[in-house]
């Protein structure tokens, strides 16, 4: 097994043959595009050796400006994301790439920091998933093969519901024609509402595509769930969102 990423980059380097063949026997022939943006030199080059190692072609950005641009202008499965980095945070990286670009490339974010508050930032932010310093680099693997699983475009492109519209190409939501903004995390909800319709998603499993294990002290799913009714609702009308009590929500059909 590979160590963990907290390793120096020397340790990484003393393989034996046995390790490269196991490694080589286990490369993936579909490899994935790969954005890691990490400031560390050291923490960079482990992952891309072992994501090399494995088949996959990563790139690499060692500070947030140039992180953002090239995950803007070139073609990226998934991006493995630092918090702390020079020009602009992890944080801020995250949310501008979820606001200016059309892209819904999945985003794991990598940080030190094991608060609550700094796990629900990034989510809020647009990440998809999180991942603990120091960790195993068959674990990240993991992550990213099931994070561009989820987007993979063998997924209908675009969803109807009566009235309601939701393209996931570009991230456009419309009901009757009419163009709908929401957040990140309000689209996240009415896709998996939508994807599940008729049947009810229980707020477990709404919590968890949010939040992962990392579920907020306060009852935030409540605070969502009203700023997707606000956006989605006509006043004096039922709401589209029903909520199934003891249960969970689901999407009704209002035509």
């Amino acid at each position: 097994m590979c160590g963990l990423i907290a390793q120096k980059r020397g340790d990484h380097d003393k393989k034996t043959p046995m390790d490269m063949m196991k490694k080589n026997m286990g490369r993936h022939a579909n490899p994935l595009r790969i954005l890691v943006i990490e400031d560390n030199p050291d923490v960079a080059a482990n992952i891309g050796d072992y994501l090399e190692a494995r088949g996959h072609l990563p790139d690499f950005a060692y500070d947030g400006i140039s992180g953002l641009h090239l995950a803007v202008t070139q073609p990226i499965d998934v991006i493995v994301l630092d918090v702390m980095l020079p020009g602009m945070d992890g944080f801020s990286l995250c949310r501008r790439f979820r606001e200016e670009s059309d892209k819904a490339t999945p985003i794991l974010m990598l940080t030190a920091k094991d608060t609550i508050d700094d796990k629900l930032e990034g989510f809020d932010a647009g990440a998809d998933d999180y991942l603990l310093k120091p960790f195993v680099l068959e674990e990240l693997e993991a992550r990213l093969h099931a994070l561009v699983r989820r987007s993979s475009p063998d997924s209908p492109s675009v969803l109807e519901i009566g009235s309601l519209r939701v393209d996931m190409g570009v991230r456009r939501v419309t009901r009757e024609g009419r163009p709908i903004p929401m957040n990140r995390t309000c689209f996240r909800i009415l896709v998996e509402l939508m994807r599940a319709a008729p049947q009810v998603v229980t707020r477990d499993d709404l919590e968890h595509l949010l939040w992962g294990d990392f579920k907020p002290a306060s009852d935030a799913l409540r605070s969502h769930i009203y700023a997707l009714r606000k956006a989605l609702d006509t006043p004096g009308e039922a709401s589209l969102v029903e909520t199934v009590v003891g249960v969970g929500f689901r999407i009704t059909n209002e035509s």
